[in-house]
């Protein structure tokens, strides 16, 4: 008679599992709470101590560590030498195992939950069984995940054993799925003593969902989360519409990262190719998005919104009237979603964009490789900026500044961007140099750039930017400052009677 090793945290159809082992013959070894769960689904099993001849010991943390487990588990059935030397020792087979691990990832996210019962949360020997058993795959098919239960119960009837291909595909799950606990308990243990960048990094991800194509069509793409994804679309409601591509999900981020820097104040964010189109605040919902919209009317065709308020009816209304990719608020009233819900492709995502918490780091993936920094979550008020220009700016002109820089530290690099009335009013991204970011801005802005300020993510190595902004009629400008030829800017700056401050850090953004 055949013997399967179950002993599993997750119990999602184990009964229906066992069951069908059982009628094809199979005898249950089996642990603790899977024991009395199979028991008292009427399954009769087999105790781990009836096969060890060992009590389980030190409250369970030793239950399954013996040569009879694990000589079963690692016996290669074509050597002549291990088959003798189990017959010799009283070893039967173990033919199927089907295991899976402590919670340890649920443990560490329940509230108030303790270092101690964290640290027994860390699997010793499911993941010894686990890893045991799949070395020996060419034997033994190892089962981690219920979502192969049918497949192997339909090979195991069709053709009495499992095939090859499928137990190596098994294998390459568990050592996916050991290493991801592992990496899970590093990250844990690595932050809880303070190493920033260890000399190890292991990151692990959970996949979210295949994509229809990466960046281009001919790309393929799929998306993943971390261990607690937290202020993240892979925590979104998708409420209607298309599902998310490779560049829908690229632009949301960038959006609803652009709205973290605008808490406590209505905001919306209109955004295309990472870069955001049009930022407006409001006392209301509606104020915000008319200013995000006037922004740039041409370049939100195509693009998508978010939001930090609800969306409500009058906002919806107008929303429905552009060609819209996605939209992500914290809620859509009844009557919006009705509205909104009539556009069939449109994605309706709600999340709540208004959390307090972010990402440690950011990572950037290189060729076979990555960089890894903090993520740029820095924040300026009026009391760290210094004003280095005859005039001063205004109380107006202070606020409008620090808007236009929370706004730049989100655009390409070189960045440039004109601020009025509450409302991004010219955009320059992505340039090789700042001037010409600058004239891109300008532009855009045409008349409105009259009394605007300007926002550059980067000193101005040359006077030449605060010239343009001279001619186009900006009155204030922020800037790191920190160039050799600061000095050349200032002049032109109080030739002009424009009040410039630095914040002396700079937002690069490649």
């Amino acid at each position: 008679m055949k013997r399967a090793l179950v002993s599993v945290s997750d119990k999602t159809n184990l009964v229906e599992f066992v069951s069908e082992l059982v009628k094809l013959g199979y005898e249950i070894i089996s642990t603790g709470g899977t024991k009395k769960a199979l028991e008292a689904a009427g399954i009769e099993t087999i105790g781990i101590s009836e096969i060890t001849g060992f009590p389980e010991i030190m409250d369970g943390r030793v239950k399954t560590l013996h040569p009879k487990v694990h000589g079963a588990l690692l016996c290669v059935r074509d050597n002549e030498e291990h088959v003798k030397q189990l017959k010799e020792l009283d070893i039967d087979y173990i033919d199927l195992v089907c295991v899976n691990l402590y919670p340890f990832k649920q443990t560490v996210q329940k509230p108030g939950v303790t270092h101690e019962e964290i640290i027994e949360n860390i699997d010793i020997g499911g993941p010894s069984m686990l890893r045991s058993a799949s070395k020996n795959y060419k034997f033994i098919p190892v089962v981690v995940d219920p979502s192969d239960y049918e497949t192997v119960i339909e090979e195991l009837k069709q053709n009495g054993e499992t095939s090859l291909e499928t137990r190596e595909k098994l294998a390459a799950k568990v050592f996916r799925h050991t290493a991801n606990y592992d990496a899970m308990i590093a990250n844990y243990l690595t932050e809880k003593t303070g190493e920033k960048y260890p000399e190890k990094l292991t990151i692990t991800y959970d996949k979210v969902q295949d994509l229809r194509y990466g960046e281009n069509p001919h790309q393929s793409a799929a998306f993943y989360k971390n261990m607690n994804p937290q202020y993240s679309l892979a925590n979104a409601k998708q409420l209607h519409g298309k599902e998310l591509s490779y560049n829908n999900i690229q632009d949301g981020n960038a959006a609803i990262e652009i709205l973290k820097d605008f808490e406590g104040t209505c905001a919306a964010v209109g955004l295309k190719h990472m870069n955001p189109c049009g930022v407006g605040l409001g006392k209301t919902i509606e104020e915000a998005w008319d200013k995000a919209y006037e922004a740039d009317p041409v370049s939100i065709f195509g693009g998508i919104v978010a939001f930090n308020e609800p969306v409500n009816k009058a906002v919806a209304e107008k929303l429905a009237n552009i060609f819209l990719e996605i939209i992500i608020a914290p809620a859509f009233d009844e009557d919006a979603f009705e509205i909104l819900s009539k556009k069939k492709n449109i994605r309706l995502m709600q999340l709540d964009t208004t959390l307090s918490v972010n990402a440690k780091y950011k990572v950037t993936n290189v060729n076979d490789g990555l960089l890894v920094q903090d993520v740029d979550d820095h924040k300026l008020t009026k009391e760290d900026l210094r004003c280095v220009t005859n005039r001063k700016p205004t109380e107006e002109e202070l606020e409008q500044l620090l808007f236009a820089w929370n706004v730049v530290k989100h655009v390409k690099s070189n960045a440039i961007v004109l601020v009025k009335d509450n409302m991004t009013i010219g955009v320059g991204a992505g340039q090789m140099n700042r001037v010409g970011a600058a004239r891109i801005a300008i532009e855009q802005a045409q008349e409105k750039a009259k009394g605007s300020v300007m926002g550059s993510d980067a000193f101005f190595p040359m006077p030449d930017t605060v010239e343009e902004a001279v001619k186009a009629g900006v009155t204030a400008i922020i800037q790191p400052g920190g160039s050799i030829k600061d000095q050349l800017s200032i002049d032109v700056c109080n030739e002009y009677g424009i009040a410039m401050v630095y914040t002396g850090v700079r937002h690069f953004k490649h």
